[in-house]
C-alpha cells in the first residue's frame, strides 16, 4: 500500500503550527484539513487524553456555534498520536487564512470557565476524562508559543 500523505511529512522536523494538511473535493466542494499541532512530535511529552478530551469538546462547541464558521465547521477532533488536533472546514482554505480563527478558539478554551459543554453521561461516553485546568494551559501556550508570533515555518509543512 501507498502511505498517506500525512505519513510523508517529516516529523522529526515538524513544529507547533497549523498547517493545512489535505484538501479534498467530494461531490465538487473543497474540503480543507488543518493539522493543528500543540505539540512538538517525538520531541516533546504528548498530551493527556484528558486534556485532549476537554479541547475537543470545547472547541467543537465553540466552532459549531462560530457566527462565520459554524456552517463551515465539518470536523474537529484529535490525532491518535496525541501531538494536536483536525480540523475539516468546507471552503478552500490556506494555513494563514484560518490563524485568526484560532488565535479566537484557543484563547475562548484558555479563558474558559465553568461546566465543560457535553461533560456529562447523558452527553458523553466518557465524561469523566477531562481535565479542564491542562486543557487550559495548553491552549494559552498554542496562542502565545505559536498564534500569536506565527512564522512561515510554522504554517508550511516541512
Amino acid at each position: 500500500m501507498d502511505k498517506i500523505t500525512s505519513f510523508t511529512i517529516d516529523h522529526t522536523r515538524l513544529v507547533p503550527g497549523v498547517y493545512v494538511s489535505r484538501k479534498d473535493r467530494p461531490g465538487g466542494q473543497t474540503i480543507t484539513t488543518f493539522d493543528l499541532r500543540l505539540t512538538r512530535p517525538n520531541y516533546e511529552p504528548v498530551m493527556n487524553t484528558a486534556e485532549m478530551h476537554t479541547i475537543e469538546h470545547l472547541a467543537a462547541t465553540f466552532l459549531r456555534n462560530h457566527a462565520e464558521y459554524g456552517s463551515r465547521t465539518v470536523y474537529f477532533g484529535p490525532m491518535g498520536c496525541r501531538t494536536g488536533f483536525y480540523l475539516l472546514l468546507s471552503g478552500d482554505y490556506e494555513s494563514r487564512d484560518i490563524v485568526p480563527l484560532m488565535k479566537e478558539l484557543f484563547s475562548f478554551i484558555a479563558g474558559f470557565e465553568g461546566a465543560v459543554p457535553g461533560a456529562s453521561a447523558d452527553d458523553c461516553g466518557n465524561y469523566l476524562d477531562m481535565n479542564l485546568p491542562m486543557a487550559k494551559y495548553l491552549a494559552a501556550r498554542y496562542v502565545e508559543e505559536v498564534l500569536d508570533g506565527i512564522t512561515d515555518r510554522q504554517l508550511i509543512y516541512p
